[in-house]
């Protein structure tokens, strides 16, 4: 390795496990740039110099048991942290909530420091060593790290790593014209090469952000620009990128940071003449990536953000021998949940979970409902058309329906980038509201509000029946409520997602106390459940999983087994009492209730489900 006695006994032997396969991959990006190589590997060590001696005991801890965020135990919440808490003090003042909710894993959406009105909620970074000053400092998001690990708590934080701001250091220098700092973007002296790229790429936002490229008046040049003008995109073809945003990476792990999302990651590898996503090249970095964790902060994971079809999902798993990301996200199945609730159909959900579950067990999947971002709906249209539902079509239907549009429909959601046009559109809402529980507490109707909130512990219930890690979205475990003030703002009424992003009503929170209040009802319930998962076995990520057969294409069917115990979940996604059509041999135990219930012929109320368990194998 060359320089290997420089470095001490624990990295050497962790450096030596991957050298060989890193030099390859980076000589293999980067056209045998030795120099450039010799520098990531010096940074790699002083990354692990610079890591506290509390952290290098974790990452040790968890090196001893490596699947330690597969177990049934795992229950995560995604914030944003000024709609929490209004800054990290008021987080870490916050923890015994989060651990009344059965909560061990803490997302805080993207903290780090951005313009004013033009950071896309964070995710255009001016400074990756700096924290926004109104959420407080680098010191807080440690402290608050420190914290959560001492109750057993993990923290996620975003890192955003296609573009910078063009409020960055190196967009400010490479608008001044310095050409080492251009060398960090994609900047051309005219439209030629951009609009050859136009050809091939799609569009992100088309009808807010149309084109990939914007001029850039000061530096006399085009940018590239794929999110947002104020989004410079990032050149990984040049070495020193990829060094320096590695280092912003490992610097947050030495924070505290134990699960590094990685955004936009499909995006961070431009080749002219293709659609600039997914490319082989991609790939390469994240593996990269992986071993620089590996080396440097073993117990961090990549949680892989990849917003797409599952064929193009699966791969940033990387291999069993040869890993990249740690989870993914479990994008088609949450918006596969939401088709369901419109349609009331279960055959696309059933369609779409044979594929999971036929995957190998070592992968991981964060699963839930809703998130801080708007549902997009990339369905398998394929699988659909036999059905009769065409993709126009059906977009248009599902928007209307979960938008309240529809006649019957108690659904209150927004359309997020609307493009008539296309006949197209991405729909925005908290899983209360879209549930219907808003639109039953606004006509004062309690019959259609115990269906609703019916309905919403069903979909928490079978958001805690897949395997992998299930994530809440902070104000979920209330039902909270979508929020319209963002029609007043000017800095976020054009952006529907904000309907859905509102400021957690603590005294919202007060009512989970209070007996018979929707907050009540909703926090017991899901507490309740998450409290039944992390008790049975069955719902370890190890555990075989199957579709059951209801012979209804209303009820949802799942099976799990574990170790000699297993269970049956039925969902029922009809306004209407149904039934499971199935005939299990064993004696099952209704898992709720602790009674003896048959599993044969099982009737399922309207929007409602069962859990049942047995150790009668």
């Amino acid at each position: 390795m060359g320089k290997e006695k420089k470095w001490d006994k624990t990295f050497a032997d962790r450096m030596g496990r991957y050298y060989d396969e890193l030099k390859w991959l980076y000589m293999e990006l980067y056209q045998n740039d030795q120099q450039a190589f010799d520098y990531f590997c010096e940074m790699l060590y002083t990354c692990y110099t610079d890591r506290s001696a509390i952290l290098k005991d974790w990452d040790e801890a968890r090196s001893e048991v490596t699947d330690w965020f597969a177990g049934n135990d795992m229950l995560g919440m995604l914030m944003y942290t000024n709609c929490f808490a209004g800054n990290l003090k008021g987080v870490k003042r916050r923890l015994n909530y989060l651990a009344e909710c059965g909560v061990n894993y803490v997302h805080l959406m993207p903290l780090l420091e951005s313009p004013k009105g033009r950071s896309d909620g964070g995710y255009a970074v001016a400074d990756f060593r700096k924290v926004q000053p109104e959420l407080g400092t680098m010191a807080d998001l440690a402290a608050l790290a420190e914290d959560c690990h001492s109750r057993g708590m993990s923290v996620c934080l975003d890192f955003v790593m296609n573009h910078t701001s063009e409020d960055h250091e190196w967009a400010r220098r490479a608008r001044a014209g310095e050409k080492e700092f251009q060398d960090r973007y994609f900047f051309y002296d005219n439209w030629d090469i951009p609009n050859e790229y136009e050809k091939t790429v799609p569009q992100v936002f088309p009808t807010t952000a149309p084109g990939n490229f914007t001029w850039c008046h000061e530096a006399g040049k085009v940018v590239m620009t794929s999110f947002y003008p104020y989004q410079w995109d990032l050149n990984y073809r040049n070495p020193v990128v990829f060094n320096d945003m590695t280092e912003n990476m490992l610097y947050l792990c030495n924070q505290g940071v134990d699960i590094i999302r990685l955004d936009a990651v499909p995006y961070i590898w431009k080749t002219l003449g293709t659609n600039c996503r997914n490319l082989p090249e991609v790939h390469s970095l994240v593996r990269i990536m992986r071993i620089a964790a590996e080396v440097v902060c073993p117990g961090t994971l990549l949680l892989g953000e990849v917003v797409m079809e599952p064929s193009k999902v699966v791969p940033y798993f990387g291999t069993v021998e040869k890993p990249e990301c740690h989870m993914l996200y479990n994008v088609t199945t949450m918006a596969s949940t939401w088709h369901t609730v419109a349609t009331r159909d279960v055959r696309l959900l059933k369609h779409q979970l044979g594929t999971v579950f036929a995957l190998p067990k070592q992968y991981v999947f964060l699963n839930y409902l809703r998130c801080h971002d708007d549902i997009g709906w990339g369905l398998d249209y394929e699988y659909l058309k036999q059905f009769g539902m065409e993709e126009v079509s059906h977009k248009k239907y599902l928007n209307e329906y979960l938008c309240g549009d529809w006649p019957g429909s108690d659904a209150r959601g927004e359309r997020y980038n609307d493009d008539p046009r296309q006949g197209d559109a991405r729909l925005c809402g908290t899983t209360a509201s879209l549930s219907g529980i808003e639109a039953a507490e606004y006509e004062q109707r309690v019959d259609k509000l115990t269906r609703a909130i019916r309905l919403d512990l069903m979909l928490h219930a079978f958001l805690l029946t897949q395997s992998g890690i299930p994530v809440l979205y902070s104000g979920d475990e209330i039902g909270q409520l979508n929020d319209y003030t963002y029609h007043e703002d000017p800095e976020k009424w054009d952006d529907s997602r904000y309907l859905h992003r509102g400021n957690l009503d603590w005294k919202s929170v007060a009512k989970r106390k209070k007996k018979g209040t929707r907050e009540a009802q909703l926090f017991n319930g899901i507490r309740k459940l998450t409290e039944l998962r992390a008790k049975h076995r069955v719902f370890e990520n190890a555990a075989d999983t199957w579709i059951v057969e209801t012979w209804n294409d209303h009820i949802l069917g799942i099976g799990r087994y574990y170790r000699g115990e297993k269970m049956i979940g039925l969902f029922n996604f009809s306004d209407q009492d149904e039934t499971a059509w199935i005939d299990e041999k064993e004696e099952y135990i209704d898992m709720l209730t602790g009674e003896i219930r048959p599993a044969r012929a099982v009737g399922i109320p309207a929007q409602d489900f069962a859990w049942l368990v047995t150790t009668d194998l």
